[in-house]
């Protein structure tokens, strides 16, 4: 039978024990339920094709308020991520797309291939004047696709083009690909990157973050970056309570050990439709576990799934987060590491080249 954007919404659906190579289960249902998306016929429910779809964006660089965040801007070559990691707190955006949160959101991914044009197009305009960027600040910008499609790289070709700062987050390998535009861009003080680090059991990784790299990839990746005079760290993020929390001081210690310089952590936070697949994934994967975890996220969370306020959802609140901590200084000052990541500085930045005068897009 096929498999719908519309599902009961808090549990794996009746006979499927999970799809094959994915984080979530199913589809919950999705906030906007006028919109859906149906999967074609003959997708066999166990098993779904990732399919990539054409993101007609004119814009590609997005700014925001939030005090939460340490960076004004991002840029996001995608929109949904192939990684399929269960607790991903970006799930929900791809309701407004009309996909679900679940499946959908690893499945149907937005490409954006013009991206580099409308980023030189954006760094050419006179009253353009330069910010940190994040890379990504909702997706992977590395995941698996982008092997093949280079839009990320595009990207970074024309950031470093123009020594603009950027600083990139991922759990993917495939950044070392191109560590000579990131070494270019570290000569100028223009970036800094975290690898994304949750767990050193591989294990556990497979079934939490099914298409990422495994963590000794991510480990290995640190060792390059760090080779190359990149400023890099480690994220050992979402800590969730439970689950990963007690590997803090070893993941500190193994990213130190590759050449992390700095670390930044969060506590894991299930907003909307979130909650409803990482509920099922529990279900799945830790049965027994599933109401220590989750009675244990809402504490930190003030009763909810996702604090309402800046400043308490990424950290928590509670004697659990106070532990958590108080465990992550103490690792980071055994390591002799930094809490914050080098700044980065846009005193080199330079405009672009304009090729011809007229963009040409793709």
């Amino acid at each position: 039978m096929p498999v719908h954007s519309h599902s009961d919404g808090n549990h794996t659906p009746p006979g499927v024990k999970g799809i094959h190579g994915r984080g979530a289960g199913h589809n919950p249902d999705q906030r906007f339920a006028e919109l859906h998306v149906d999967y074609e016929p003959g997708e066999a429910p166990d098993r779904v094709a990732t399919k990539f779809l054409r993101d007609h964006s004119s814009s590609i660089i997005a700014r925001h308020s939030s005090p939460d965040l340490p960076f004004e801007a991002s840029l996001n070559p995608y929109r949904g991520c192939e990684h399929g990691c269960a607790y991903c707190y970006a799930r929900p955006t791809h309701e407004y797309l009309g996909f679900s949160a679940g499946v959908d959101f690893e499945s149907r991914i937005m490409v954006k291939e013009n991206a580099p044009a409308l980023l030189r197009a954006e760094l050419l305009k006179p009253s353009y004047k330069p910010v940190t960027l994040s890379l990504s600040g909702v997706t992977d910008c590395y995941q698996p696709i982008e092997k093949k499609l280079r839009i990320t790289r595009g990207c970074l070709e024309v950031l470093a083009e123009c020594r603009h700062p950027v600083v990139l987050i991922t759990k993917n390998h495939l950044i070392t690909r191109d560590v000579e535009l990131l070494a270019e861009l570290a000569r100028h003080h223009a970036t800094a990157v975290y690898i994304s680090i949750t767990t050193l059991d591989s294990e556990l990784a497979r079934k939490l973050e099914p298409r990422a790299s495994s963590p000794k990839m991510r480990l290995e990746a640190i060792r390059l970056l760090h080779e190359a005079g990149i400023p890099v760290g480690v994220s050992t993020a979402p800590i969730i309570p439970g689950l990963n929390d007690s590997e803090i001081p070893a993941l500190i210690e193994a990213a130190r050990s590759a050449g992390a310089q700095f670390a930044g952590y969060t506590v894991v936070r299930l907003p909307f439709a979130v909650k409803d697949v990482f509920r099922a994934w529990l279900d799945q994967h830790f049965p027994g576990m599933r109401d220590k975890i989750l009675s244990r996220i809402e504490e930190t969370q003030g009763k909810t799934m996702s604090h309402g306020e800046f400043g308490k959802r990424l950290k928590g609140i509670g004697v659990w987060s106070e532990q958590t901590a108080a465990l992550f200084k103490v690792s980071l000052k055994r390591a002799g590491m930094l809490h914050r990541r080098p700044e980065v500085t846009a005193e080199a930045f330079r405009r672009p080249k304009d090729p011809g005068g007229q963009m040409e897009l793709f």
